[in-house]
């Protein structure tokens, strides 16, 4: 069985999407290669989870009404409500708010400032490991 090792996040201001995933999430970024891509640290080694990259976007971001048209990522956040503020504050938007998935957690979506999506989800302590 094949697993995800990797995401990319494409951008169309790099620094500008680079601040914002590190304010929100606390995730690492250091410049590979003289590249124009950033490999991103999102934990320690010890946790579930995969690292990533940040690359310039090669063309137009997705437009305000364009249909979902890559794999979603979610991240798992220890609260919900706050980095959905955060995340407001941040330039996101919520695009789909804030739902219960049973014996899970709650789960929300944004766009991330360069109308990336990506999944937030705040797992309920009671439903143990829940789904991932």
């Amino acid at each position: 069985m094949s697993r995800v090792i990797h995401f990319e996040i494409h951008a169309s201001r790099p620094s500008e999407l680079i601040a914002f995933y590190r304010e929100l999430f606390g995730w690492k970024f250091s410049q590979w290669a003289n590249q124009e891509y950033w490999l991103i640290e999102t934990g320690a080694a010890d946790r579930p989870g995969i690292n990533g990259g940040l690359t310039q976007r090669r063309g137009p971001a997705p437009s305000g009404e364009q249909p979902v048209n890559c794999f979603s990522c979610t991240v798992e956040v220890p609260g919900l409500d706050k980095c959905l503020e955060d995340a407001r504050r941040l330039g996101a938007e919520v695009v789909v708010p804030k739902m219960p998935i049973p014996g899970v957690g709650w789960l929300a979506y944004l766009k991330d400032p360069d109308r990336n999506i990506l999944g937030v989800m705040q797992h309920d302590p009671a439903a143990g490991q829940g789904a991932g």
